[in-house]
């Protein structure tokens, strides 16, 4: 079905039931099929049973399965069935002139609602025979985007408010239009980390622009550094040859002082050491202002990665800025036998986590991670020394709606995490893996939902495994053991 009308029918001002125009009126105007389906519901129609339409239509199930909603005049200045029509994803096409549409102050309603006249009743039908079939699903895209955003719960319509009052009070650092109309919507688009389009990581390919060939490698060291063999060393030189890196971050998060800078290996771009006042978990995501690029490589101390390993991560997550990406892949299900969600780091074909051990991300979640999520959650990650990386995929998942993208990676790295995790890695620890699972049930109840979302898609360089010479391929290093 195209057409549906919404219950709210409109009332005559002498009586309290719907106000019900002449079959005659209406029936002539559309063919057989149109007819019944845009008949407001309460009203009777002969040849019916009962006088209404409930025996033949649920409202329900006929708004999902529509295409437009007529939303008239209630009782009132709105009506309840225009949010009804939001949820279904059904066009509302409003018959109310002056109609103060909810929060028309940010939202362009005219993306998600078709406005018409309630004189002009008998011109709706070619009105929306007029769409075409692109606008219709941009138009029904757009309503249920608003209504996710917006809508869906009374949290999130008094968040919504209370967001606007301040954009009205802080004028000068306030959300623009794009912000509030396009994903992943005001709420999560914060005016205190940018008032431009270009510094988010949701707009680039609308403003026609790429994220710049540059990033930072941000990496958590939690271990004195001893010896010039350690993973660290390793890691720093690996990453310093990319031809993108073009700075170096070590967040010292270790009990003893940091040693001097003759300690660290010479590398031909600037490296930074960063000791945390608080040392805690949290503080490998907080927005530091030395960190200038959009991009962040985020590492572990003992991340095992060739230069080609970043390299071709770095280009991937350059076509997809607003995701996660990277290497060490985990992934979540629900437990049907405990009735809660769980976490499993078995190699399948099957993901809905990148972990930030080795991954790329904008870093303006860095902002969103400290500044949007609660101190509770903060407070469980630090206290548990665990589960900060769950939760920033849980974020960027919640935000983005999409899941994150795992890359390559060559064996070595897999067997060296194996083997790390069977020996001397926490990964091994019982303990560990049950606050990891206790953790993924407090994220969801707090988010409401379970954000993460499972992908079986891995980007692999051209060429990849195929029988070709490898001087035809591009980075080589992966394929070798």
């Amino acid at each position: 079905g195209s057409y549906s009308f919404s219950p709210a029918a409109a009332r005559s001002p002498e009586t309290s039931g719907p106000y019900c125009p002449r079959v005659s009126d209406v029936v002539p105007q559309m063919p057989d099929s149109a007819a019944w389906p845009l008949w407001p519901i309460g009203c009777g129609v002969p040849g019916v049973t009962g006088g209404a339409l409930a025996p033949l239509y649920d409202s329900q199930e006929l708004m999902h399965n529509s295409s437009f909603c007529l939303v008239p005049r209630g009782r009132r200045l709105g009506s309840f069935r225009f949010l009804e029509a939001l949820q279904a994803a059904c066009i509302p096409v409003l018959l109310s002139k002056g109609w103060e549409l909810p929060f028309s102050e940010v939202i362009d309603w005219n993306k998600a609602a078709i406005i018409g006249d309630e004189r002009l009743l008998l011109q709706i039908p070619s009105i929306t025979r007029s769409i075409d079939h692109d606008k219709v699903l941009a138009l029904r895209q757009q309503t249920q985007f608003l209504w996710e955003t917006y809508f869906s719960s009374v949290e999130k319509i008094v968040l919504t408010t209370l967001e606007i009052i301040q954009d009205r009070i802080q004028a000068h650092v306030s959300r623009n239009h794009v912000m509030w109309n396009a994903q992943p919507g005001g709420l999560y688009a914060l005016p205190q980390f940018s008032t431009s389009l270009a510094d988010f990581p949701f707009y680039y390919f609308a403003l026609g622009r790429r994220p710049a060939k540059e990033f930072t490698a941000v990496i958590q060291a939690v271990s004195p550094l001893l010896s010039q063999s350690q993973p660290i060393v390793k890691l720093i030189l690996a990453v310093a040859k990319s031809k993108y890196c073009t700075q170096i971050v070590v967040l010292w998060n270790c009990e003893k002082p940091p040693p001097p800078r003759s300690r660290w290996p010479s590398v031909p771009v600037p490296l930074s050491v960063v000791e945390g006042e608080h040392k805690t978990m949290s503080s490998r995501f907080f927005p530091y202002e030395l960190i200038r690029t959009d991009a962040v490589l985020s590492l572990d101390e003992d991340t095992i990665l060739s230069t080609n390993e970043v390299d071709f991560a770095f280009t991937v997550w350059c076509s997809f800025p607003e995701r996660i990406v990277g290497y060490p892949a985990r992934s979540h299900y629900w437990d049907k036998s405990k009735g809660w969600w769980a976490y499993t780091s078995k190699w399948t074909n099957e993901y809905s986590m990148v972990l930030t051990g080795a991954a790329f991300y904008h870093r303006y979640y860095h902002y969103l991670y400290t500044f949007y999520l609660p101190a509770s959650l903060h407070s469980m990650v630090d206290q548990m020394a665990n589960c900060e990386d769950i939760l920033m995929n849980f974020l960027v998942s919640a935000v983005t709606k999409l899941p994150p993208i795992k890359v390559t990676q060559k064996k070595q790295y897999k067997e060296t995490m194996m083997q790390q995790g069977s020996k001397t890695s926490r990964w091994a620890d019982p303990e560990h893996f049950a606050q990891r699972q206790a953790c993924m049930n407090s994220f969801a109840s707090w988010f409401g939902f379970m954000p993460l979302v499972h992908s079986q898609m891995r980007l692999d360089p051209v060429l990849f495994k195929d029988q070709v010479s490898i001087l035809r391929k591009k980075y080589r290093d992966i394929e070798r053991p």
